[in-house]
């Protein structure tokens, strides 16, 4: 069998599983949802990267110590279907996992605790309608959507009979506060505007009671 090296070579209407996933050697990011390929943007906008790492840090430096684990893209997380088969692997911009027993070395297996998505232009539809759905079905207990462009973010949180609750939208001036994470407040200023290191450092000092 010839070794798949392009997306030229696969056939973008069909089904795959992580089976087939492991066997390519494609430099394009991609990800599987319900089976089907879905490229991802070859390069995010540097404000974009911005907004991640800063997310990532505050999350990274709150947790540090406590048997929570946070990972940045790429990193794989893979949700197996009723039958057990994994057709839906995705990269999310953060991941926060809090069960060890959920990590391996091709990355995470079942829902991560908090997953935080950055939206960019290509990426707007799939993250705010199929990964909607993806980590709602799967029970991903909280999920943050952050619009860099608009400088604004909103927390999905999952209830007790499956659905999500939306937050209010938040924007500069808000502080957000994780129900996962209990005890994590960001204010938006610090993920939105230039900002000073050691003011996050108080701010995480003062809001950490893991």
């Amino acid at each position: 069998m010839c070794q798949v090296t392009s997306l030229k070579q696969l056939d973008l209407n069909k089904q795959y599983t992580y089976t087939d996933y492991l066997t390519w050697r494609i430099k394009d990011r991609i990800e599987l949802i319900k089976g089907y390929i879905h490229r991802m943007s070859p390069a995010p906008s540097t404000n974009h990267q911005k907004t991640s790492g800063r997310i990532f840090v505050m999350i990274f430096r709150f947790i540090d110590k406590s048997d929570c684990e946070v990972f940045s893209a790429p990193f794989d997380v893979r949700f197996r279907d009723v039958d057990g088969v994994v057709r839906d692997i995705v990269q999310p911009d953060i991941s926060v996992i809090c069960d060890s027993g959920k990590l391996g070395k091709q990355g995470c297996i079942g829902a991560p605790d908090l997953i935080v998505e950055i939206l960019s232009p290509s990426s707007s539809k799939r993250d705010l309608s199929y990964k909607y759905d993806l980590y709602r079905s799967h029970g991903v207990q909280e999920y943050w959507v952050v619009h860099p462009e608009e400088k604004t973010l909103l927390i999905y949180t999952l209830k007790e009979d499956g659905t999500y609750q939306s937050s209010k939208l938040f924007t500069r001036g808000d502080r957000i506060e994780s129900k996962v994470l209990k005890g994590l407040v960001i204010p938006l200023d610090d993920v939105f505007d230039p900002f000073d290191w050691s003011k996050v450092e108080e701010e995480v000092e003062f809001y950490h009671r893991i």
